[in-house]
């Protein structure tokens, strides 16, 4: 198992501290997990580590790290929409997945100390499992971050820097930090462990199911949970455990929209354009620096990205608190987006969408 360099193919031992390639490329990882199947699975382990057996973990560390992640619910929402519960996770978000593997990885190869930036949830993600793990965390956000999500990353003990600036100022001045002073990256855009977490979603899915549903709705932003997704799919595929790609929405807001912009175009880099506000804070990214590899499996696989129109997005809120759903704002954007798809593409069934984040994160 080791890292090669997305751009120029260069290979790294994986306990390497670089963030990146000397080129500037991101690291990939170069894993080949058995064919995925069923009996493979731990049903002792209740925890997302039940899938083990597929995932890129260097040893037992996991086990001191884990606060139970994974294994939520799949509830139907109504005859055509399925929801996967994923803000019933310790931090109350999905990002729980990715950072459990990360830091179960950062402390493997005894890294002390970390930073990350973060439009929240995965900056409170990261510093609960760093105080897991006993390891150092600063967490940069950009200012007007939910007070709840800053609230619960100090809670951990983690520092919280707020940053005046949008989104992507916020990651600059992060990334600045860890190219002068070499500090530890455990960044879920960066670092593809993170990833080896996230596509733990599909497999809960077809272990609960026994099939994956013919649409699924993924929101993009830097793409964590998207390419965790496309990752898992791909397995699914070659085990043959799935035919065929089911069809994937991938959303993005009104006010941020790099990737749909680009996918319209035909083109395999972001548009660059400059973020206004939205609601959907968790998704409002200008620069997703793996927007070729979420634009590649676009064209690969007829992905459809659509948008969650601003004006409805409290509106959607609003509609799943009304069948005791809470979510939050990004969350709800979700569900914009579909009601959305129905509008222009006819109505959708058999439908997942996921509830990545809990309503109290973002009642502010």
């Amino acid at each position: 198992m080791e890292f090669y360099c997305s751009k120029c193919g260069k290979r790294e031992v994986v306990s390497t501290r670089k963030a990146h390639c000397d080129c500037g490329g991101l690291w990939k990882l170069d894993f080949q997990p058995p064919k995925f199947d069923l009996a493979g699975i731990d049903h002792e382990e209740w925890s997302m580590f039940r899938y083990r057996k597929f995932m890129a973990l260097e040893d037992e560390t996991w086990r001191s790290i884990t606060l139970g992640e994974g294994m939520t619910p799949i509830v139907p929402l109504d005859e055509n929409v399925l929801l996967k519960m994923d803000y019933f996770m310790p931090t109350l978000s999905f990002k729980d997945r990715g950072a459990a593997v990360l830091i179960a990885h950062c402390k493997a190869i005894g890294v002390e100390s970390v930073v990350q930036d973060s439009s929240g949830n995965a900056g409170n993600s990261v510093a609960a499992y760093c105080a897991r793990a006993g390891i150092k965390c600063e967490i940069f956000v950009k200012s007007g971050t939910s007070p709840k999500k800053i609230d619960m990353i100090r809670a951990h003990g983690a520092t919280c820097t707020i940053v005046p600036g949008s989104r992507d100022h916020c990651a600059d001045v992060c990334r600045e930090k860890v190219e002068r002073e070499g500090v530890y990256y455990a960044n879920h855009v960066y670092n593809p462990f993170f990833y080896e977490g996230t596509k733990t979603y599909i497999y809960e899915v077809y272990e609960q199911l026994h099939r994956i549903p013919r649409n699924i709705m993924i929101p993009v932003g830097n793409g964590t949970l998207f390419l965790g997704v496309m990752h898992a799919l791909e397995e699914l595929l070659a085990a043959g455990c799935i035919e065929k790609m089911p069809q994937i929405i991938a959303l993005q807001t009104e006010t941020c929209d790099p990737l749909l912009r680009a996918a319209e175009q035909g083109l395999s880099e972001p548009v660059s354009i400059t973020p206004e506000e939205t609601l959907a804070e968790g998704i409002a990214i200008g620069k997703p620096m793996r927007g070729d590899e979420i634009l590649a499996y676009s064209r690969k696989y007829g992905i459809r990205f659509i948008h969650a129109p601003e004006g409805k997005i409290m509106d959607a809120r609003a509609a799943l608190a009304a069948k005791g759903i809470y979510c939050e704002h990004t969350t709800a954007a979700n569900y914009a987006a579909y009601l959305h798809y129905c509008r222009k593409y006819g109505p959708t069934s058999d439908c997942l969408i996921t509830m990545c984040g809990a309503g109290l994160k973002s009642d502010h």
